[in-house]
């Protein structure tokens, strides 16, 4: 089998005759009755308010039986994107469900919105920019390639937000969203492109792709890009995550800009989820510094108030620093690279204003995936919703929802029957010198 003939997980098309626009609502529709059934773990609607669902139609399965390294072992340096990985490594949402989840403290932007000032603006746009990847915490599970066509859209009228977004090419696999708010105060879009690499006992997330952000009020426009996601121990050991690199948000109408630097673990583990950052005008004066984990808040000071705090750290550091050395580091020699132990809470410097704080995540978030309260509402599907939503939508992709009622012998064989279905329609186009366009 050649490399045109290699799909991952739903990489895939369903653009032939019997695909999107024919057979694909039906066959989505069929394997969805049986969950639409189950109400899908939602609340029943009171008093006219509408409640959604608090918990997932049955648990996430066990994947201490399985092994990643029999597929993995020949992939070392290599992008995994055409490598069919066993579907317990997954979690029950699309990857543009997953991207939805940038939208969940849409707050943040309403209060950028807000902001008479640009510099307080861009806070709370850098809050946004960090917000937008705290629910990778912990989500170890892999979300489904997007179906070449497949479109996920909602509507949040208690958020003051609707989000549209499509799978719009397959090789690479970009991923398109707009979102926009419901009063007309911004438009949020971007493509991903998420290119994965496999480094031996790790996975490498690197998300190609800018994101804009346009405030139209103030007539600006903020770009950047996501930083990178790493997953430890995908073969032997606990799984943890970290995301490291340098986040630029450039605000195109004052010339203003945010650096951001998502910090390595480290080798003692200390700067395991810091986020640290500075807010410069066009001049390049500092005008700002940012603080934080991208788990848990994010704090603005002034940059003479921080640097101060920073040399009395230091100064009162050094005794310790000469017994780092006697420590051994963990994973070093190991077979598995040991998460390391999590620090205390970000200190808080004086003086400082909070600009965004993680909300708690259900009680039993850690038997649905590690979602958040947002994420498990992403694949509900409410009772009418199947009259209007576009058969390409990912509700009502059969593998995910079977994944979610905890049928994982059905979802394997959907997931196949859709790949085998993909590699059909792509050599069909390739036969016939199509090209795929949008819809």
């Amino acid at each position: 089998m050649n490399n045109e003939d290699e799909f991952f997980d739903a990489i895939t098309g369903l653009d032939s005759d019997e695909s999107c626009e024919g057979t694909s609502e039906a066959s989505f529709k069929d394997a969805v009755a049986e969950g639409a059934q189950r109400n899908n773990g939602s609340v029943p609607q009171e008093n006219g308010i509408k409640t959604r669902r608090t918990t997932l139609p049955a648990p996430m399965f066990s994947r201490n039986n399985f092994s990643v390294w029999s597929i993995l072992k020949k992939c070392i340096g290599l992008e995994l994107s055409k490598i069919t990985m066993p579907i317990v490594f997954n979690e029950p949402l699309s990857f543009l469900q997953r991207i939805t989840e940038y939208m969940e403290h849409t707050y943040l932007i309403q209060k950028a919105c807000a902001h008479s000032d640009p510099i307080d603006r861009m806070q709370a746009v850098a809050a946004f920019a960090v917000s937008a990847v705290a629910s990778q915490w912990d989500r170890t599970g892999k979300p489904f390639n997007p179906l070449l066509g497949e479109t996920y859209e909602l509507t949040r009228e208690d958020q003051g937000f609707r989000l549209i977004s499509e799978q719009v090419s397959h090789h690479p696999p970009v991923s398109a969203f707009h979102a926009e708010s419901l009063d007309g105060d911004f438009q949020f879009h971007g493509s991903i492109y998420p290119k994965l690499k496999f480094w031996g006992k790790s996975v490498e997330a690197e998300p190609k792709g800018t994101i804009t952000l346009e405030l139209l009020k103030h007539k600006e426009a903020y770009t950047w890009s996501n930083p990178f996601c790493c997953v430890h121990n995908v073969i032997l050991g606990k799984l943890w995550i970290e995301q490291y690199g340098t986040v630029e948000i450039v605000n195109h109408s004052t010339g203003d800009k945010c650096v951001l630097n998502f910090k390595p673990c480290g080798m003692f583990g200390k700067d395991l989820h810091r986020v640290e950052g500075y807010i410069q005008d066009k001049s390049k004066k500092k005008r700002c510094v940012i603080y934080g984990k991208w788990t848990e808040c994010m704090w603005s000071v002034d940059p003479q108030t921080f640097d101060s705090h920073k040399k009395s750290d230091r100064k009162g550091g050094a005794d310790t620093k000469k017994q780092k050395p006697e420590e051994t580091v963990a994973g070093e020699n190991d077979e598995a690279d040991d998460m390391p132990e999590v620090q205390e809470s970000v200190a808080v410097i004086p003086g400082s204003t909070l600009l965004w704080r993680i909300p708690s995540r259900p009680a039993h978030s850690a038997e649905m995936y590690n979602f958040t309260n947002f994420a498990i509402t992403l694949n509900e599907l409410e009772p009418g919703m199947e009259g209007v939503l576009a058969p390409t939508d990912c509700r009502l992709r059969p593998d995910i929802r079977a994944m979610e009622n905890g049928n994982m012998d059905e979802a394997s064989k959907e997931k196949e029957r859709l790949e085998e279905k993909q590699r059909a329609a792509r050599k069909e186009r390739a036969r016939n010198q199509e090209e795929w366009s949008t819809r």
